[in-house]
C-alpha cells in the first residue's frame, strides 16, 4: 500500500508538472509583459518574480480545481507584484545622494574658490525655491531634519508613496542644479 501511495504522489506531481508547463507555454510570454510592464524600472526582477509565480502554482495541492488557468495565473502574478512593490518600499525608506557640501581643501585655501562655490550654492539654494513647495518641505525635512518618509508624509498630510514622489523630485533637481554648476566650471 506505501508504494502505491508514493506512485500516486509521484503521478499527482508529475502531472502538476506537466501542467505548470503547459501554462508557461500558453501564457508564459503574455505573463512576462504583463510583469515587466507593471516593474518599469525594476526589469531586472522580471525573472525572478516569474519564477515565484511559477513556483506558486506548483504549491497549489489540487490543480485540476483550476477552471481558467490563465486568469489563476494573473490572479498569482498580481499578487506576486503587489508582495514585491511591498518589500521594495519597506526597503527604500531613505534616498542617498551623494553631494559633497563641504569646499574642497583647495577652495578653502583660495579666496575666490570660496567665494565661488558660496555663490553657487546660493543659486542653488535659489533654484530649489522653484520646487513645489510640498516637494522643497519633503527634501529639508528629510535631509535637514532627518525625519523618515512616514513622518513626513504624516507632517504634510499625504502618503508615504507621495513622499518617495517628492523627495525623487526634489533630489533630481539639486542633482541637476549641481551638474548645470560643475559644467559652468573651466
Amino acid at each position: 500500500m506505501r508504494a502505491n501511495a508514493c506512485g500516486e504522489r509521484d503521478l499527482r506531481g508529475e502531472r502538476k508538472q506537466a501542467f505548470v508547463a503547459s501554462v508557461e507555454r500558453t501564457y508564459g510570454q503574455r505573463l512576462r509583459r504583463f510583469v515587466s510592464a507593471r516593474l518599469r524600472n525594476a526589469a531586472a526582477d522580471t525573472a525572478d518574480l516569474m519564477q515565484e509565480v511559477y513556483l506558486r502554482l506548483l504549491r497549489v495541492e489540487e490543480h485540476e480545481s483550476i477552471r481558467n488557468p490563465q486568469a489563476y495565473l494573473f490572479t498569482v502574478a498580481s499578487h506576486v507584484l503587489h508582495q514585491h512593490a511591498s518589500r521594495q518600499s519597506t526597503t527604500l525608506d531613505y534616498v542617498d545622494l551623494d553631494i559633497e557640501t563641504q569646499p574642497h581643501p583647495d577652495a578653502q585655501a583660495d579666496p575666490a574658490a570660496v567665494a565661488e562655490t558660496e555663490q553657487a550654492f546660493e543659486e542653488l539654494g535659489r533654484s530649489l525655491q522653484q520646487l513645489a513647495p510640498k516637494a522643497y518641505a519633503t527634501l529639508i525635512l528629510s535631509r535637514c531634519e532627518g525625519l523618515p518618509l512616514a513622518q513626513i508624509g504624516e507632517r504634510l498630510g499625504v502618503s508615504r508613496d507621495q513622499v518617495k514622489k517628492y523627495l525623487a523630485r526634489a533630489l533630481l533637481h539639486v542633482r541637476e542644479g549641481l551638474a548645470e554648476m560643475n559644467r559652468g566650471k573651466p
